[in-house]
């Protein structure tokens, strides 16, 4: 059974920084793409950023417009885990953010729900003004 293990959300003022993280465990992966989605109270989940890794290991970060500039996401394949450090922090960053995985690629892209299979618990960032 895959596990998405999430860790680093809280509360911080307007401007400030969070680091999330979360690791995928559970089973070997061979190939693996890990993104972060966000959802605020009323809202649909939206995507944030994912990362994917080519043949060699490299990672390939993708964004939402939205959080280009601000938020950067890198990953550790050796680790199977994926983090988001977030600047500048806006009170419209306010949400759940969720860590998913996607544990066979084939796509070229990964920028809907539905693209990922495995999901975290979710935690909580809010951003005061």
């Amino acid at each position: 059974q895959v596990q998405l293990v999430e860790t680093g959300g809280g509360l911080v003022q307007a401007g400030g920084s969070l680091r999330l993280s979360c690791a995928a465990s559970g089973r070997t992966f061979s190939r693996l793409v890990m993104g972060w989605f966000r959802q605020a109270p009323g809202q649909e989940r939206e995507f944030v950023a994912y990362v994917s890794w080519g043949r060699w290991g490299s990672a390939f970060p993708y964004y939402a417009d939205s959080v280009k500039g601000r938020f950067t996401v890198s990953g550790d394949r050796a680790k199977n885990t994926v983090y988001l450090q977030m600047n500048s922090l806006k009170p419209d960053d306010t949400a759940v953010y969720y860590c998913a995985a996607n544990t066979s690629p084939s796509s070229d892209s990964y920028y809907r729900s539905q693209d990922y299979d495995y999901w975290g618990q979710g935690t909580q960032v809010t951003v005061s003004s």
